[in-house]
């Protein structure tokens, strides 16, 4: 089943969180799927088990310190 996925992270208690945002953005993009980022979001979309894969992954990469990570995940939206 395909499915797209926007999420977005937010590292707790540093002072930049850039350095923490993108080691998740490579984690999701290690995984080979269609990525967009974006100011306050990134999409991602692909199988289904590929993107919470990538999810697990962009959340483990930033979890040196305490991190929130929100995603939104549907099989109805169109993959653009």
């Amino acid at each position: 089943m395909e499915v797209s996925c926007q999420f977005a992270l937010y590292p707790l208690g540093v002072e930049r969180l850039g350095p923490q945002v993108d080691k998740a953005l490579a984690a999701v993009s290690a995984h080979g799927l269609q990525v967009q980022p974006g100011p306050m979001a990134t999409l991602v979309s692909g199988p289904l088990d590929d993107v919470f894969a990538a999810l697990a992954d962009a959340f483990r990469s930033a979890a040196a310190t305490g991190v929130v990570l929100v995603a939104t995940v549907s099989n109805a939206c169109p993959v653009a």
